[in-house]
């Protein structure tokens, strides 16, 4: 897999992630954003900054690096449909606080397996 792909597929994935983040609330809506809303997109930003740091660093083969990126946007879209509705409840943010617990593990076990990029 060339850099290129590779590259676009981060682009990609943060382009996704900052436009969770980034969402104008409409005139007459609540402009804070809810304490597990906050949390879940925080988080989010925090493993796409550790994906990035193991590209950067050559720690995260292009394959690894698709791969992970794929299940960060699976999360992505989890949150954006879990807001579609304007509130997450306590059976979605379980959900998907597993589904980044379980990414969590996946990055670290990349990051510091013995495959590194050429």
């Amino acid at each position: 897999m060339n850099a290129g792909r590779v590259t676009a597929a981060i682009f990609g994935s943060l382009l996704l992630g900052a436009s969770l983040v980034a969402q104008t609330p409409e005139p007459g809506t609540q402009t804070a954003t809810p304490k597990r809303e906050q949390q879940m997109e925080k988080r989010a930003e925090r493993q796409q900054k550790r994906i990035g740091q193991g590209v950067s660093s050559g720690s995260l083969t292009p394959k690894e690096t698709v791969r992970l990126e794929r299940q960060e946007g699976k999360i992505n879209r989890d949150i954006a449909k879990a807001e579609a509705d304007g509130k997450i409840t306590k059976k979605e943010a379980g959900k998907i606080n597993k589904e980044q617990n379980r990414e969590s593990r996946r990055i670290k076990r990349q990051k510091h397996d013995a495959q590194t990029r050429k």
